[in-house]
């Protein structure tokens, strides 16, 4: 690699930390990024200058990682980087048009939610059916909510009484970013609700 490319990289890193000021981890991931790009280039390309990069060699690079297999979000991280490097470039006058303007981040799949089926729920609910202790009957109760409605974690530990609404079938739990959302409810669900909370007024 030419002594002018690392000095532009070392540049661009000293941007990050001093005017960023970007964390370690994140520095050294940008400067593994361009290291590996400028030697690809090096060994591909003879090292073209940095006016003379266009995205043809970009997506030759691009390429040639996902014929290694590397995951569509780790080339996201590197186009990121060349993004931010090049802009970089453009600001300091190096280059005139940066060569991600066409480069398309591939997507990423999300990763699709694990549902519980409702066999291994009953199995679950067996474990402590034959618990009739208070702590018993509130773990069914949790359960049967967390299963019935779906609701994430969070949402089921702060849930308190005031927050059912039997009359209407629903449960107002507060959601991400602290917004309010209902969740309507069954009627089986209703009454293990209803059940729960008269054996509650003879416990207290």
């Amino acid at each position: 690699m030419p002594n002018s490319h690392y000095t532009q990289i070392q540049s661009f890193l000293d941007y990050l930390k001093f005017e960023k000021r970007y964390s370690q981890h994140t520095i050294i991931s940008y400067q593994t990024d361009m290291e590996q790009f400028f030697q690809y280039l090096a060994s591909q390309f003879d090292s073209p200058e940095l006016n003379k990069i266009s995205s043809v060699y970009v997506r030759s690079w691009l390429a040639e990682m996902r014929d290694e297999r590397i995951l569509p979000k780790t080339l996201n991280r590197k186009i990121s980087s060349l993004k931010s490097f090049f802009k970089y470039q453009l600001k300091t006058g190096n280059v005139l048009q940066s060569p991600m303007g066409t480069i398309v981040s591939p997507k990423v799949n999300k990763r699709l939610p694990v549902f519980v089926a409702q066999s291994d729920m009953e199995k679950l609910k067996n474990t402590v059916e034959n618990d009739e202790t208070w702590k018993g009957n509130t773990d069914k109760l949790l359960l049967s909510i967390f299963y019935n409605t779906g609701m994430r974690l969070n949402e089921l530990i702060s849930l308190k009484e005031q927050n059912i609404d039997i009359a209407n079938a629903q449960l107002k739990v507060l959601g991400k970013g602290n917004k309010e959302r209902i969740i309507p409810i069954s009627n089986e669900l209703i009454k293990e609700i209803t059940d729960y909370i008269d054996k509650k007024k003879g416990v207290i």
